[in-house]
């Protein structure tokens, strides 16, 4: 089997088509994958890290806002969306897949655009509640549209073939368990509050997260693991101006980059964090409780609407960014463990909500197209 992967931009599209590249490499030892990504993107780094063929093509984005630099890029846009269709018609023709993978990102466009024009069997995989620009396009010809939340199908053309898959899950966050992560964490019985924006970091988690932290050290209440991010460096120096004392307050765990996730995840008694797919991914899988604080700085909102899918369901609380304090956070975090059933019922319908076997029904998808492309 040869089978081409398109997706980019973020994080978010790359690891879900490296996830599913990694399973159908363990299932079928013999296919032959290769990557297409954006030149310059970081995907061309992350893909050849994982063992992956890799070739590129000159693609950009829109850019939204109005201004004469932004005028000035969309030009070269414009121009890279032909130029970006002739590379990857020459690679696909170079390559002759059975069978191309878009996961979304603008880099997935032309790919699956003239894979589909070449009569090649082709699939999206969307990640988000609300689907994306290019796959909303190109699920009106994929042979099908894999979701990883049912509330996308609403947003889609009537005529999109969409399957439920979920999004893949890494098998470290599927095997961990509370009873030993808490043990290896060195946890007494008090509850723990995971919490993170990303690896970078956000500022306005972390400012509300210092005054609950502060409140922990003086209470001992809760233990927590925080995740400060690469831009967050300053935020020590705002715990100790709070009160916390890193010698004396041993409730409080707080780090650059949390590592070892999937630990800490199997863990935690409440997660406080952002609502990327594949956070929500594995906070449903574990059957955790969660604070969501949906980024406002991303395409389409589409935080909000993956925040939403639990909110509708009994699986998570929201707190918009632009609502978001520091004791507005203290408030309801001790609201919801007045009433340990309430975080008991939050856990269990994110667990209803979570799929652990998203790469084998996704694996299952691509053979049946191929199938049905053979006979």
């Amino acid at each position: 089997m040869k089978v081409i992967f398109a997706g980019g931009g973020t994080a978010g599209h790359i690891n879900p088509a490296l996830a599913i590249a990694g399973y159908l490499r363990e299932q079928e030892p013999d296919a032959q994958i290769l990557y297409i990504g954006a030149k310059g993107g970081m995907e061309e780094r992350l893909v050849p890290e994982a063992g992956f063929a890799f070739k590129s093509i000159t693609i950009s984005g829109f850019q939204r806002k109005l201004s004469w630099k932004n005028v000035k890029r969309n030009m070269k846009t414009l121009v890279h969306v032909f130029t970006s269709s002739r590379e990857a018609r020459k690679i696909i023709r170079e390559f002759q897949p059975d069978l191309c993978v878009g996961t979304g990102g603008y880099v997935a466009g032309p790919v699956i655009r003239e894979a589909i024009k070449l009569g090649i069997p082709s699939v999206i995989h969307e990640q988000n509640a609300f689907p994306g620009v290019t796959n909303k396009m190109l699920s009106k010809r994929a042979n099908r549209t894999m979701l990883a939340v049912e509330d996308a199908k609403k947003y889609l053309d009537p005529s999109a073939k969409c399957v439920l898959t979920g999004n893949p899950v890494r098998p470290a966050v599927l095997r961990a368990q509370r009873a030993a992560a808490r043990k290896a964490l060195g946890l007494d019985d008090r509850p723990l509050i995971l919490s993170f924006g990303g690896s970078l970091g956000a500022r306005t988690i972390n400012e509300a997260m210092a005054d609950l932290l502060a409140d922990s050290a003086k209470t001992g209440r809760f233990q927590h693991i925080h995740g400060y991010g690469q831009w967050g460096k300053w935020f020590p120096n705002l715990l100790k101006q709070k009160g916390w004392d890193p010698k004396k307050h041993h409730n409080i765990d707080i780090r650059e980059y949390i590592n070892n996730m999937p630990e800490c995840l199997a863990a935690a008694d409440l997660v406080i964090g952002r609502a990327g797919a594949i956070t929500l991914s594995e906070i449903q899988a574990q059957g955790k409780a969660s604070i969501l604080i949906p980024s406002p700085n991303v395409a389409e909102n589409h935080q909000y609407h993956n925040a939403m899918a639990l909110v509708s369901r009994g699986a998570a609380v929201l707190i918009e960014e632009k609502d978001l304090t520091g004791p507005l956070l203290c408030s309801k975090v001790k609201e919801l463990f007045a009433k340990p059933d309430t975080i008991a019922k939050l856990g269990a319908n994110a667990k209803k909500m979570g799929i652990t076997d998203a790469n084998e029904r996704i694996y299952r998808i691509l053979k049946e197209v191929l199938a049905e492309a053979k006979s």
